[in-house]
């Protein structure tokens, strides 16, 4: 297939090209992939700007999307991949003895990868980084600074000529979650050198007990400084500026609990005594809000990691649901007990991982009822065909995995409106986790709408878009 870029696409291509360092905060549905391979086999190819090119993404979009991507477009299929996965053997021998332009790998062989150049203990080269370009696809699996794969990619970063990131969420749990990914980019230049030097310019103690400090709040004005300091190597673009997105109802779907009095009785004396004589136990703020999530879905876990049973309400509204319509629906769950009830009352759904073979069956319509966590779907995977009704059976904390969950049916080529029900418990922890994703929907969203207002209009001030 020939490709024919958009102008924000070519836009993106050129943007990629002239920034040796940069990072693309580019909604799902945009091309993104595309962009950026086409950019960069033109640096490696038509300039010889560029050697061996490694990608690190999540593994379902590392196994499926790189590859697709390079055998759907004819300026592409040229391209010779290597996927550096599976086990050890087959690793090495994916990395050493195959001659190749792209080498993929997903994000959990990361440390592995970079000890086969590094002495990581002793922080020196074992042997010649072999790789001009690295591209982070999904760059937020490096925003924590503190984690082994943070760190590999950081000793080998002064080696590599180009770095190109990845996201359509680069902040899915607010601000501090830039830091570590603009690091990457420039050794700490616009952001600072250390964590601590962010934290202080840019944010105030917010819940602390003492000198320990739970959570920092951005000071006023600190999300249109980040902006602006980021704006140079930040291309930001939104679906929605630039492409037809399909429309999005929100199904609804509150619900009144049944067993209200037990949830009420683990909110408030931190046990619940069910029905079976099992004692759940919530001992800190943290494990209570998990123990209440689980409730309001309808099962807890006890210490043994047995599930009990305590409430019927969801698992019968999403029975009601199906009923109500003959549509593919596919449904995210976020404990392993609610996939076991939700197989037990429907024989007939799917679990899905992300294997090829079942998105296959799903994209051709042949699966009623597909169930799913929406960390072994967010990323990459193209599943529009298949349906257009997602039911969230308890929600999410985590910003990237919600939006990017949704826009497996939310992006380009949904042919119908994308209906999304939550199954939210009135007066329940459901309402505290749908409110909070809310919050830093609205601060990322602003962020991004930020950086790409300096890039079109650069004389601009800072005052807030409406």
């Amino acid at each position: 297939m020939i490709f024919r870029p958009h102008a924000y696409q070519e836009r993106a291509i050129r943007f990629v090209e002239d920034t040796p360092y940069c990072a693309l905060f580019v909604d799902m549905g945009l091309g993104k992939t595309v962009v950026t391979l086409t950019a960069l086999r033109e640096l490696q190819r038509d300039y010889l700007d560029i050697g061996k090119i490694l990608v690190i993404a999540p593994k379902s979009v590392a196994q499926n999307t790189w590859t697709a991507e390079c055998a759907k477009w004819d300026h592409l299929n040229d391209a010779r991949i290597s996927m550096v996965m599976g086990p050890p053997w087959k690793r090495e021998d994916a990395l050493f003895h195959t001659d190749a332009d792209i080498y993929v790998t997903n994000r959990d062989n990361v440390v592995w990868l970079v000890s086969q150049y590094v002495d990581i203990e002793r922080r020196k080269l074992r042997m010649t980084w072999p790789f001009d370009c690295v591209v982070l696809d999904e760059s937020t699996s490096f925003k924590n600074f503190q984690s082994k794969r943070f760190k590999a990619i950081s000793l080998v970063r002064p080696y590599v000529r180009r770095l190109v990131e990845l996201t359509g969420t680069p902040a899915p749990n607010g601000l501090m979650d830039l830091w570590p990914q603009i690091k990457l980019l420039d050794g700490g230049e616009r952001l600072g050198r250390f964590i601590g030097q962010y934290r202080e310019q840019y944010f105030r103690a917010g819940a602390h007990n003492g000198s320990v400090v739970y959570e920092y709040v951005p000071r006023r004005g600190a999300r249109e400084k980040i902006s602006e300091k980021i704006a140079d190597i930040c291309l930001s673009m939104q679906a929605c500026d630039y492409i037809d997105m399909p429309d999005v109802i929100d199904g609804g779907l509150t619900l009144e609990m049944d067993n209200t009095a037990g949830y009420r009785l683990l909110e408030m004396d931190c046990v619940a005594r069910l029905d079976d004589g099992a004692q759940i136990l919530a001992v800190t703020a943290a494990a209570l809000a998990n123990k209440l999530l689980q409730y309001a879905g309808g099962a807890v876990y006890d210490d043994d990691h047995n599930w009990h049973e305590v409430d019927s309400t969801k698992i019968d509204a999403l029975g009601e649901l199906l009923e109500q319509t003959s549509e593919p629906v596919l449904v995210y769950y976020n404990y392993q007990h609610e996939l076991a009830r939700i197989q037990q009352r429907h024989p007939d759904a799917i679990s899905f991982h992300g294997e090829p073979d079942i998105l296959e069956r799903w994209n051709k319509g042949e699966i009623r009822l597909l169930v799913a966590h929406p960390a072994s779907v967010a990323f990459g995977l193209n599943m529009q065909a298949g349906g257009h009704i997602i039911v969230w059976f308890s929600p999410t904390w985590n910003l990237e995995l919600y939006q990017q969950a949704n826009a497996r049916l939310l992006r380009q080529g949904q042919t119908k409106p994308v209906i999304i029900y939550h199954l939210t418990c009135k007066g329940t922890m459901d309402e505290v986790v749908m409110a909070a994703i809310k919050a830093k929907d609205n601060l990322q969203d602003a962020m991004m709408r930020i950086i790409k207002r300096l890039k079109d209009e650069p004389t601009l001030g800072l005052e807030e878009p409406n």
